[in-house]
C-alpha cells in the first residue's frame, strides 16, 4: 500500500496494520473507535513536495497518489476527480466584509458534488478487497456519488436514503443504477439500518463515519486548494478556510489535508477552519461553544446534505476546527437561501443549500468579529444547485409570466424603472 504505515484509533491510540481491521477499531467500537490512516511521510516527501508538484501535469486528485491509501492503481475509476476550480471573487468578499475572498467550486466534479473523492477511494478499495456489493446511506450527495462511481467500476451498489432525499438526488442514483432503498425515517435511521445490512450480507461499507479510507479522498481538496492559491496570490494559503458541517467527515478531511500540506512543506502553517451548521441541525457548534461532548438533535434544515442530528464522526469533525484554532457558526435557513443568491450574483457559482453554508457562515463570522477585516477566506462549496432546485426556486422567485408581445415586455421594463 502507497506509504500507509498503519491506522490508528482516534479514541483510545491503539495502532492496528491495515490486514489486521478493516472499519473501526474493535475495542472501541464503530461509535467511538474511528481509524486515522498513517503515512511515512519521510517517503512521500520525496514524491510530493513544492519543486515535484510545481512541474506535475496531472489534473486530478490522483496527482496525490502517494499520499493516497490505494494498492493498485489500475483499479482508479475513469471519470476525472478533483483540480476543481478555485476562483478569487472580489464582489463577493465586499458583501461577507472579509479583504478576499476564494471560491473551490466543487460542484464541477463527475456527479456534481465534492463527495465524489471520497466514492473514487471508497471503490478502488472495494474492488482491491474483492467487494461483491457496495453499499452507504446518504442523504443524497455520497449516494449519487458513490452510484456514479460504481457503475463506473460495474460494481453493484446498494444506497439507503430517508424518503424526504431531494428528487434530483434520487434521480441520480435511479440513473446510474443503484439499488435504491428509500427509508421512511430520519438519515440515522437509514444509516444504522445501512450498517446493519453491510454486516449481515457482507457488503463494503463506504460509509464515511466508518470507513477510515474515504477521508483520505475528501483531504485531497485542501492539497488542490493550497497549490491553487498559491498559484494565483504568490502567497501560501489563505487564512480560514470555510466548510459546511453535517457528520464530521468533511471537515475533518479539510484539516486532515491541510496539515498534511503543512508537514510536507507547501505552507509554514495550517490555516483557521471555520465549521458552519445550520441552525436547525448545530449539535456540533453546541458542542463546541459550551465545551461538552456529542448531544444528538432532531434535524430541521433545508440544507438535505447537512441535516445530520447524531454525526458519527465528531471527534475528527470537533478536532479539526479545535486544532487549528478556528470556530464554529451556525446559520439559519434564511441565511442559508441569501447565500444561494449572493453566491451566484456575486461569483457565477450555483451551490445547493448545504454547498453554500459556508458562505453565511463566513458572513456571519465576520460581523461577529471571529474574522477579521483584513483576513482572507476560502469557501469550499460542496454541491450544485442543481441538486436541489426547489430551494433554488423559493431563494431566486419565479420567472415574471407575460404575454407573448412587445407591449408586455414594456410594461415590464417600465415597471422595473418605477422600482429603480
Amino acid at each position: 500500500m502507497s506509504h500507509v504505515q498503519g491506522l490508528e484509533c482516534v479514541t483510545c491510540g491503539r495502532g492496528y496494520s491495515c490486514r489486521e481491521v478493516e472499519y473501526y477499531c474493535p475495542v472501541c467500537g464503530y461509535e467511538d473507535g474511528i481509524l486515522d490512516v498513517k503515512y511515512d511521510y519521510a517517503a512521500v516527501g520525496r514524491e510530493i513536495n513544492p519543486a515535484i508538484m510545481g512541474a506535475c501535469d496531472e489534473r486530478s486528485m490522483w496527482r496525490y497518489l502517494p499520499l493516497l491509501p490505494v494498492e493498485n492503481p489500475a483499479l482508479i475509476p475513469r471519470p476525472q476527480v478533483g483540480w476543481t476550480p478555485l476562483y478569487p471573487a472580489p464582489r463577493l468578499a465586499r458583501e461577507l466584509k472579509v479583504a478576499e475572498c476564494y471560491i473551490k467550486d466543487e460542484g464541477r466534479n463527475p456527479t456534481a458534488s465534492f463527495k465524489d473523492r471520497a466514492s473514487a477511494v471508497g471503490v478502488v478499495k472495494a474492488l482491491e478487497k474483492g467487494a461483491a456489493r457496495i453499499t452507504c446511506a446518504s442523504t443524497g450527495n455520497a449516494a449519487s456519488s458513490l452510484a456514479g462511481f460504481a457503475a463506473a467500476a460495474g460494481l453493484p451498489a446498494t444506497i439507503f436514503v430517508p424518503r424526504q432525499a431531494p428528487e434530483a438526488k434520487k434521480a441520480q442514483l435511479m440513473i446510474y443504477g443503484a439499488q435504491v432503498l428509500a427509508v421512511e425515517g430520519t438519515y440515522d435511521q437509514a444509516w444504522e439500518l445501512c450498517m446493519q445490512a453491510s454486516a449481515e450480507f457482507g457488503w463494503y461499507n463506504r460509509n464515511c463515519a466508518v470507513n477510515p479510507y474515504l477521508i483520505e479522498g475528501k483531504k485531497t481538496v485542501s492539497f488542490e486548494l493550497v497549490e491553487q492559491f498559491a498559484s494565483l496570490t504568490g502567497r501560501p494559503c489563505p487564512d480560514w478556510v470555510a466548510v459546511s458541517v453535517g457528520d464530521g467527515c468533511t471537515v475533518g478531511g479539510v484539516w486532515k489535508g491541510l496539515r498534511e500540506m503543512h508537514r510536507l512543506g507547501f505552507m509554514p502553517k495550517v490555516p483557521k477552519i471555520l465549521g458552519v451548521q445550520a441552525a436547525g441541525c448545530q449539535p456540533f457548534v453546541t458542542a463546541w461553544r459550551e465545551g461538552g461532548s456529542l448531544c444528538p438533535v432532531a434535524a430541521d434544515t433545508i440544507a438535505d446534505s447537512i441535516a445530520v442530528g447524531h454525526p458519527r464522526n465528531f471527534r475528527k469533525g470537533l478536532r479539526a476546527v479545535t486544532a487549528s484554532a478556528g470556530a464554529f457558526v451556525a446559520v439559519s435557513d434564511d441565511e442559508i437561501a441569501w447565500s444561494m443568491v449572493a453566491l451566484a450574483r456575486k461569483a457565477a457559482v450555483f451551490g445547493e443549500p448545504a454547498g453554500v453554508a459556508g458562505v453565511a457562515g463566513v458572513k456571519k463570522a465576520a460581523e461577529q468579529g471571529i474574522i477579521a477585516a483584513g483576513e482572507t477566506v476560502a469557501i469550499i462549496v460542496t454541491g450544485n444547485g442543481l441538486k436541489d432546485t426547489r430551494s433554488a426556486i423559493r431563494a431566486a422567485g419565479s420567472p415574471v409570466a407575460i404575454e407573448p408581445s412587445l407591449e408586455a415586455v414594456r410594461s415590464v421594463v417600465a415597471g422595473e424603472g418605477a422600482h429603480g
